[in-house]
C-alpha cells in the first residue's frame, strides 16, 4: 500500500507538531517517526482512532469492512451525542466470514453493502472503513468506493486506517487527512459569512458543546462546522468557507487545522472550552481572529460583555462549593488538552492538584501545566496502577478524576472518584459545565459512603487499640475500637441464643 505508507510518513512529519516545530529544515525532512514494534497500537489501534474522529459525523452511513468483531468491539465507544440524526448509531458491517476471505469475496461483498445502504437508508455520503484483515488480503476499497460513488451518484469516502498501521493517535490524524482528500472543499456553501469558525477537536461527549454553541449564538458567531462533535456531512464539506477556527485537541486534529489554513487561510488558535478563565479566552481568542479576518470591531465590546455577565453568574453559583472544597487534593489522571485545562478549572475555586498526567500532552499542554502549578514534580507521563493505588491508598488525594480503566484502583483504595473521560454522563464545558464539575466532585468527596467502607469490619477490631482513619471532612480522626473481638462477638452471642 505505497499511498498509506506515505500518508502515514506525512503525518509523522506534520511541521505543526511539537516534536517538528523546533527543527531546521533538514532534520525535519526525517519527521518524528519511528518503527512500529509488537504491541504498538495497545490500547487504541489506527482503526479505533480513525472511527472515533468520524463516527459522530451523525448524518453519515460509517461501514465496516471487517469481520463482525471490528465493528462490535468499536461501536458506541464514546460519549458523543447528536441533536437530530442517529444513522450514525446504526451499526453496518459487511462481516467477512473465513469463505469470504479464502474465495476472495470481499470487494463483492462490500459493494454490495454500499448498494444495500443507499437503497435502505439514503444517506448523504457512506464512509467505509479499511481494517487489518481486509488490508492484508489486498481489498481495494479505494476503488470500490470510487466505482460504488460513480454507480450511486453520492459521496463513498474510503477510510483507509486499518488497525495494524500504527496507534489510535495516529488513526485520529488518518481521519483529518480523509476529510481533506475526500470531504472539505466539496461543497460550496451560498450562505458564507464574516462570523462564520469551525470547532476542530470538539466531539460533543455528553451534549458539552451544547452548553458552548449558545454563547456563540448570543454573539452572532455561527459554528459552520464542529468536526467531528455532532457535524452533518454537508456542514464538514463547507468547512473550508470558515473564517477562523479553533482547535480543541490539538494530539488529534492538529494537521487538519494547519493544512486549512494553508490551503483556504483559515487562522486558527488552541483553546478550552473547560474552566471560566479558559472559556473566556476562548471566545476572546475567536473574536480577536474574526476581527482580523475583516469582521466588524464592535464583536469584541459585545464579547466582553457576554463574558463579564457569565462570569459573575457562574461565580456566584461557585460561592457555595468553595467553603466545601477549598484545600481539597485532586489526582488527574488524563492527558491531552484535559492535563492542563481542567487543572486551571480545579484551582481557580481553591482546590489542589496533587498531580496530573501529560501522556498524550503536548509540549504547549505542558507548558502550561508548569505555568499553573509551579511544580515540574506534580507532572507525570504515566503512572502504574500499583503507585496510583499506593498515592491513594495513603490518602495523598481526596479524589481521583480519570477514565474508567483506572476507576476500580480508586475503588480498590476507597477513594471518590470521577470520570472525567469520553464515557463521563455529565457535560463540563463551559460556564454551566464548570459548575456541573465542582457539583459533581463535592457530591463525590463527601458522599457518606466513603466514611462507612473506611472503617474496619468487626473482625479487625482488637480491643483497647486506637486507629486513625481519613475523615473526610479534612484530618484524620481518631476512632475507639470498642467492639468485641471475634470470639466475644461468639460468646455473645451464645448468650443471646439462650435467652
Amino acid at each position: 500500500m505505497p499511498s498509506l505508507t506515505a500518508k502515514i510518513q506525512d503525518v509523522f512529519n506534520e511541521p505543526a507538531c511539537e516534536k517538528n516545530r523546533s527543527k531546521d529544515a533538514k532534520a525535519r525532512k526525517s519527521g518524528c517517526s519511528k518503527p512500529l514494534i509488537p504491541g504498538a497500537a495497545a490500547g487504541g489501534c489506527a482503526f479505533d482512532g480513525a472511527k472515533i474522529v468520524l463516527q459522530p459525523i451523525t448524518d453519515v452511513a460509517h461501514l465496516i469492512h471487517a469481520p463482525l468483531a471490528c465493528e462490535g468491539n468499536s461501536w458506541d465507544n464514546r460519549g458523543s451525542a447528536s441533536s437530530g440524526p442517529m444513522l450514525w448509531r446504526t451499526s453496518f458491517t459487511t462481516d467477512l466470514t473465513e469463505l469470504d476471505v479464502v474465495m476472495g469475496q470481499g470487494e463483492r461483498k462490500l459493494f454490495k453493502a454500499i448498494r444495500e445502504i443507499n437503497e435502505a437508508y439514503a444517506p448523504p455520503a457512506i464512509f467505509v472503513y479499511s481494517t487489518c484483515v481486509t488490508a492484508l488480503i489486498g481489498d481495494d476499497i479505494e476503488a470500490v468506493c470510487k466505482r460504488a460513488s460513480e454507480k450511486f451518484g453520492l459521496p463513498v469516502v474510503p477510510v483507509n486506517a486499518p488497525g495494524f498501521v500504527g496507534s489510535k493517535n495516529l488513526g485520529n490524524k488518518l481521519a483529518g487527512e480523509t476529510l481533506l482528500d475526500h470531504v472539505i472543499g466539496t461543497v460550496e456553501p451560498d450562505d458564507v459569512g464574516s462570523y462564520d469558525i469551525n470547532i476542530l477537536g470538539e466531539f460533543n461527549l455528553s451534549g458539552e458543546f451544547w452548553l458552548v454553541k449558545p454563547l456563540l449564538d448570543r454573539l452572532g458567531i455561527r459554528v459552520r462546522a464542529c468536526i467531528p462533535g455532532d457535524a452533518r456531512y454537508r456542514d464538514v464539506a463547507c468547512a473550508h468557507r470558515a473564517k477562523a477556527s479553533m482547535l480543541v485537541c490539538s494530539t488529534a486534529l492538529i494537521n487538519l487545522a494547519r493544512e486549512m489554513k494553508e490551503r483556504w487561510d483559515i487562522p486558527f488558535f488552541e483553546g478550552s472550552f473547560y474552566g471560566i478563565t479558559d472559556t473566556s479566552e476562548a471566545l476572546r481568542q475567536i473574536a480577536k481572529l474574526l476581527v482580523a479576518k475583516g469582521a466588524n470591531p464592535e464583536i469584541l465590546k459585545r464579547t466582553e460583555a457576554l463574558i463579564e455577565e457569565e462570569e459573575a453568574i457562574a461565580w456566584k453559583k461557585l460561592a457555595a462549593y468553595r467553603p466545601r472544597l477549598q484545600g481539597k487534593r485532586v489526582l488527574l489522571n488524563t492527558g491531552g488538552v484535559k492535563s492542563w485545562s481542567v487543572v486551571h478549572a480545579l484551582m481557580e475555586i481553591g482546590i489542589e492538584i496533587v498531580g496530573t498526567s501529560v501522556k498524550k500532552s503536548t509540549v504547549e499542554d505542558k507548558e502550561r501545566i508548569k505555568q499553573a502549578l509551579k511544580d515540574e514534580n506534580h507532572m507525570f507521563e504515566s503512572m502504574a496502577p500499583r503507585e496510583l493505588y499506593t498515592m491513594l491508598a495513603d490518602h495523598k488525594a481526596d479524589i481521583m478524576l480519570s477514565g474508567g480503566r483506572t476507576q476500580f484502583i480508586a475503588l480498590k483504595a476507597k477513594t471518590p472518584w470521577l470520570d472525567i473521560n469520553q464515557e463521563r454522563h455529565h457535560p463540563y464545558a463551559g460556564y454551566e459545565g464548570m459548575v456541573e464539575l465542582v457539583r459533581q466532585i463535592d457530591l463525590a468527596i463527601h458522599n457518606p459512603i466513603w466514611r462507612q467502607v473506611r472503617e474496619p469490619a468487626p473482625w479487625e477490631y482488637q480491643p483497647g487499640v486506637e486507629e486513625e482513619l481519613p475523615s473526610t471532612q479534612g484530618g484524620p480522626e481518631t476512632v475507639h475500637a470498642k467492639k468485641k473481638s471475634a470470639p466475644q462477638l461468639l460468646a455473645s452471642a451464645s448468650a443471646e441464643e439462650s435467652l
